[in-house]
C-alpha cells in the first residue's frame, strides 16, 4: 500500500515493487498508457522508476492506471505522494525561511486542494515567442538541436547557439523551443537579456519574473539575490522546462538562471562564443546562396523574384547572406509592390548607402552591428576599424600586425577578441596558423567608423606598413625558396617588417605560406598601386616572381606585373622598369612567346644602364636564353658568357649556374657531349654547396640529357628521376615535367615502352595545362620515337608531323630539325620513301638556317 511510505525513496520502491507485480514490460506500459489517453513514454518510466527523488503527479497517476488501478486506488497514491511533497518542502523551509513564506504561493499552484476535493493542476508557463511563420532553412541545425535537447541524462542539457549579430539566432531558438514543447510539459521560460544594449537585463531581474512565472505570488518572490537562486532551482528540479536565455552577454549574465533539473534543458544565444561555458555548441553562420533566395522568395512571392532572378539574386549576396538583412531587403520590396528589385540591388551595390538601405520600421542591421562594436574595447573597436582598410576580406594575423605596427601574438589576442564577438570569422586553419574573415556588412561598418575616427595620415601609415610588411616577406620566402636568379634584393623599399621571431613562424614553408596568401599578397599591390605607391607594389609584384613560377600562377603573372610595369613606367622608374621588363621576359619565354621575351629583355637592359651589374646579369642570361632557343647560337653564347662575367662580379651565383649551363646545352646541341658534361657537373657541384636546389635539378636534366646522347640510358634515366623528384619537392610541376617527359622517352628506348609512353602521356597533358609548346611539341617528338620502336609508322608519323608544327611555329630550328629527322624515318618506315626524302630535305634546310644564324 502506498501509505506505508515514509520517503520519496520508499515511493518509488513501492512502484518498482507494482511494476514488478504487474509482469509488464516499460514497453507494454507505454501501450497501455496510450490507451486510456495517457503520455508515458519508456524513457520516463524509466527514470522515474530509477531515482530516489518523487515523479510528477501526472506520471503516477499514469503509472497507478497502466497497471490496472481504479481511480480510488490512482487518487490513494496521488494522495500520499502529494504529502510527502509537503514534507519535503516544509523540511527544507525550515533551514531556508524564505521557503517556508513561499510555499502557500507554491500550493496554490501544485496541487493545491480546490472544492471539488481534488487538486489543481500545475501551472504551465508559456512564455516563449510566437514561432515565426516564415522561418526558411537550417534543417540540419533543427535536427542537431532537437535531438540534444531531446535526451535524458545525468543533469540538464545546455544548447549554446552562438553567431555574429542578425544571423537568426533567436528566431532558431525560439523554432527548436515550439518543435520541443511536448518534450517539457511544465513549460517554457523565455528571456531576452539585451546583452549587448545599454541596459542589459539583471539576473534578479530576470529570476523575479521567473519565479513568478513558475506559479509564486508576488509576495513569496524572496527579496534578495540567493533566496531567489535556491528557490528556482528548487522548483526546477523535479521539473521538465525548457529555459530559453536570448541575447546574452556572457557566462556571468546566465550562470545563475541555469536549471539544475535533470530533465530541464536550457538553450542560450549569445553573439559571443561563451567560450566559458560547458553545453552542446551550435554555431550558426549566414545562409547559403539557395537559401537566401529562398527566404527572399517566401517574402516576396515565386513570380516576382523569378521575373527579377539577377537582382534577387544580387540582393541576397550584397547582403552577406545575413538573415536579418536579406529579411530587411524583403521587408521593404514587400510593403512597396510597386518598386522593382533592380532598384534595391542597385542601392545595396553602392557601400555607401548600404547599411542605409538595410532598416525597416524600428528594425536595422545597423543598430545590430553597433551594438556588438559600442560593447567592445577601444582596442578591440581601432583593430576592427583597422581591419576595414584590408584590400580583402580574408586575411591572416599577420596582416593586423602590420596595421596596428604589433607583434604577431598582440594582433592574434586582438583577433581572439573579435572572433569572441562574431566580427570576424575564422575561415580555415592553413599551414602557417588561423586565416581570418571579415563579413561584408560588418566591413562597411568599420570603413564608415575608420572614416570618421582614424585620420587620413593613420590610415595612410598603416597601409605602408601593410605593403612594407608583404614585400619583406614576399622576398624573404622567394630567397629561402632559392628558385629565381635575379639576385635583386627589395629589402631597401621595406619601411616595416616583423620581427625575426614573428617571420620565421610565418615562413617554416614559404611555398605553403605563398599558396595561402597569393590573392591578398596581390591585392595588396593592386591597392599599393591605386594609392599610387608605385615603387613598393611595383617591388611587391617583382618579388612575387618565383613564387609564381614556382606554381605556375601565370595569369596573376603577367596581369600584376604588366600593371605595374605601365605604372613605373608612367612616372620613370627606370629601376622597377627594369626588374619588371626582365620578369615579363621570364614568362613569355616560358610561355614560348620569344619575340615578345626578346624585347622585355632587351628594354630591361637598357633601362638597367647605370644601375649595376646585379639589374644586367639575369636581364642578359635571360636574353641568351632566349636566343639558344631560336638557334641563335652565336648571340646565346656571347650573353651568356656576358652574364656569367656579370653574375660573378655581382656575386649572384644562382645566375651564374644558370649561364654556365646555357652554354652547356649549347656545346650539347652540337655534339660536344663531353665539354657539356663539363660544365653541367660543375654547375651540379656548385649548385649543391650553395643549396640552390632549381640549379641542381636544371643540371641533373642536361646530364641526364648528355647521358642520352651517349646512349647510357640507365645514369639518363637516374638523372631524370632525381631532377624530378627535387623540382617536385620544391613545387615546381613545370621543371618536374621537363624531367618526367625526358625519363618517358629513355625508359622507351630501355625497352620499356608502355612505362615510357604511360610518363609521356602525363607530360604532354600537363604541358598542354601550362600552354607550353615547346614542352608540348618535345612530348610529341618523344611518342613518335616510341611509336617508332614498336613498329608503328602511322602513329608516329602524326604524333611528329604534330611537334614540327609547334616547332616551326616558336621557331626552334634545331628542335624543327630534329622532329623532321623523325618524321622521315616513320614515312621510310610506312614505305613512302618520297615523303621521307622530302623531310630528310627540311631537316637539312632547318640546320643549314641554324648554322647560319649562330654565326
Amino acid at each position: 500500500m502506498p501509505s506505508n511510505a515514509r520517503t520519496a525513496a520508499e515511493f518509488v520502491a513501492l512502484l518498482r515493487t507494482a511494476k514488478n507485480r504487474s509482469g509488464l514490460s516499460y514497453r507494454a506500459l507505454e501501450r497501455k498508457a496510450r490507451k486510456v489517453g495517457d503520455h508515458l513514454p519508456v524513457s520516463t518510466l524509466a527514470s522515474a522508476l530509477s531515482r530516489g527523488s518523487l515523479p510528477k503527479e501526472d506520471v503516477v497517476a499514469a503509472l497507478i492506471r497502466a497497471f490496472g488501478g481504479d481511480p480510488a486506488t490512482v487518487n490513494e497514491w496521488g494522495e500520499v505522494r502529494a504529502a510527502l511533497a509537503q514534507r519535503e518542502s516544509s523540511a527544507r523551509a525550515e533551514d531556508v525561511p524564505w521557503l517556508s513564506q513561499a510555499l502557500p504561493g507554491l500550493a496554490a499552484g501544485r496541487g493545491a486542494e480546490n472544492e471539488g476535493g481534488g487538486t489543481s493542476r500545475q501551472l504551465v508557463p508559456c512564455l516563449l515567442p510566437a514561432d515565426q511563420s516564415l522561418f526558411v532553412g537550417r534543417q540540419d541545425e533543427l535536427s542537431t538541436a532537437c535531438r540534444v535537447l531531446d535526451r535524458e541524462g545525468p543533469g540538464p542539457v545546455i544548447l549554446l547557439v552562438t553567431g555574429p549579430a542578425g544571423v537568426g539566432k533567436t528566431a532558431f531558438a525560439v523554432r527548436a523551443g515550439h518543435l520541443l514543447a511536448s518534450r517539457f510539459p511544465d513549460g517554457q521560460l523565455y528571456v531576452d537579456l539585451r546583452g549587448f544594449d545599454d541596459e542589459p537585463a539583471e539576473p534578479f531581474t530576470v529570476l523575479g519574473a521567473f519565479l513568478r512565472a513558475l506559479g509564486l505570488r508576488g509576495g513569496a518572490v524572496p527579496p534578495e539575490m540567493t533566496g531567489r537562486i535556491h528557490l528556482y532551482r528548487t522548483l526546477l528540479a523535479q521539473r521538465q522546462t525548457l529555459i530559453v536565455l536570448d541575447n546574452a552577454a556572457d557566462a556571468r549574465q546566465v550562470s545563475d538562471l541555469l536549471p539544475n533539473g535533470a530533465r530541464c534543458a536550457a538553450v542560450i544565444t549569445s553573439r559571443t562564443t561563451l567560450a566559458d561555458m560547458s553545453g552542446h555548441r551550435l554555431p550558426l553562420g549566414v545562409l547559403d546562396s539557395a537559401t537566401g533566395l529562398a527566404l527572399l522568395r517566401e517574402m516576396l512571392g515565386p513570380d516576382r523574384t523569378a521575373a527579377e532572378s539577377d537582382s534577387a539574386r544580387s540582393i541576397v549576396e550584397t547582403c552577406g547572406r545575413l538573415p536579418l538583412a536579406v529579411w530587411v531587403a524583403g521587408a521593404r520590396l514587400a510593403a512597396r509592390p510597386h518598386w522593382p528589385l533592380e532598384k534595391v540591388a542597385r542601392a545595396l551595390a553602392d557601400e555607401q548607402r548600404k547599411l542605409d538601405e538595410l532598416a525597416v520600421g524600428h528594425i536595422a542591421v545597423r543598430a545590430s552591428l553597433e551594438l556588438t562594436y559600442r560593447a567592445m574595447t577601444p582596442t578591440t573597436q581601432h583593430a576592427l576599424r583597422m581591419l576595414s582598410l584590408l584590400p580583402t576580406a580574408d586575411f591572416g594575423a599577420w596582416a593586423l600586425a602590420a596595421l596596428l605596427g604589433v607583434g604577431l601574438s598582440e594582433a592574434e589576442n586582438v583577433l581572439d577578441d573579435l572572433v569572441e564577438v562574431h566580427l570576424v570569422g575564422v575561415r580555415a586553419v592553413g599551414a602557417t596558423g588561423f586565416r581570418y574573415q571579415l563579413h561584408d556588412l560588418v566591413r562597411v561598418l568599420a570603413r564608415e567608423r575608420a572614416r570618421s575616427e582614424v585620420g587620413r595620415q593613420e590610415r595612410a601609415a598603416a597601409l605602408t606598413r601593410l605593403l612594407g610588411t608583404s614585400l619583406d616577406l614576399a622576398d624573404l620566402a622567394a630567397d629561402t625558396l632559392s628558385v629565381d636568379f635575379q639576385g635583386v634584393s627589395q629589402t631597401d623599399l621595406v619601411s616595416w617588417r616583423l620581427s625575426p621571431t614573428d617571420t620565421d613562424q610565418l615562413l617554416v614553408t614559404p611555398l605553403d605560406w605563398f599558396t595561402e596568401e597569393r590573392q591578398f599578397l596581390i591585392s595588396v599591390a593592386d591597392q599599393a598601386l591605386d594609392r599610387a605607391d608605385i615603387a613598393p607594389a611595383a617591388g611587391l609584384a617583382t618579388a612575387l616572381t618565383t613564387l609564381f613560377q614556382v606554381g605556375s600562377h601565370f595569369d596573376d603573372w603577367e596581369r600584376l606585373q604588366e600593371r605595374s610595369l605601365k605604372a613605373a613606367l608612367h612616372v620613370g622608374d627606370k629601376r622597377s622598369a627594369s626588374q619588371l621588363h626582365r620578369c615579363l621576359g621570364e614568362l613569355t619565354t616560358i610561355l614560348d612567346r620569344y619575340p615578345e621575351a626578346l624585347a622585355h629583355f632587351e628594354q630591361a637592359l637598357l633601362l638597367a644602364e647605370g644601375l649595376g651589374p646585379s639589374y644586367r646579369a639575369s636581364a642578359t642570361a635571360g636574353l641568351a636564353y632566349v636566343h639558344r632557343l631560336l638557334g641563335q647560337y652565336a648571340a646565346a653564347v656571347l650573353h651568356f658568357e656576358e652574364a656569367a662575367e656579370l653574375a660573378r662580379v655581382a656575386g649572384n651565383v644562382n645566375c651564374l649556374v644558370y649561364a654556365t649551363n646555357g652554354i652547356g646545352v649549347i656545346d650539347l646541341e652540337h655534339g660536344r657531349v663531353e665539354a657539356a658534361m663539363e660544365r653541367f657537373t660543375e654547375c651540379l657541384r656548385v649548385s649543391r654547396s650553395e643549396g640552390y636546389r632549381p640549379g641542381e635539378a636544371q643540371a641533373l636534366r642536361c646530364l641526364g640529357q648528355s647521358h642520352r646522347a651517349l646512349g647510357s640510358y640507365a645514369p639518363a634515366a637516374d638523372s631524370f628521376r632525381l631532377a624530378a623528384a627535387i623540382s617536385e619537392d620544391l613545387g615546381d610541376r613545370l621543371g618536374a615535367t621537363h624531367a618526367t617527359c625526358w625519363l618517358g622517352d629513355v625508359l622507351v628506348r630501355q625497352g620499356a615502352p608502355r612505362e615510357g609512353r604511360r610518363l609521356l602521356a602525363r607530360s604532354l597533358w600537363t604541358y598542354r595545362e601550362f600552354g607550353n609548346l615547346w614542352g608540348e611539341a618535345a612530348t610529341l617528338y618523344a611518342l613518335a620515337e616510341a611509336q617508332l620502336s614498336v613498329g608503328r609508322p602511322e602513329q608516329a608519323r602524326r604524333r611528329a608531323e604534330a611537334a614540327v608544327a609547334l616547332w616551326r611555329h616558336i621557331g626552334a630550328r634545331a628542335w624543327l630539325a630534329t622532329g623532321l629527322e623523325t618524321l622521315a624515318k616513320a614515312h621510310a618506315l610506312a614505305g613512302d620513301h618520297v615523303a621521307a626524302a622530302q623531310a630528310r630535305d627540311a631537316a637539312a634546310a632547318a640546320r643549314t638556317a641554324q648554322g647560319g644564324s649562330g654565326r
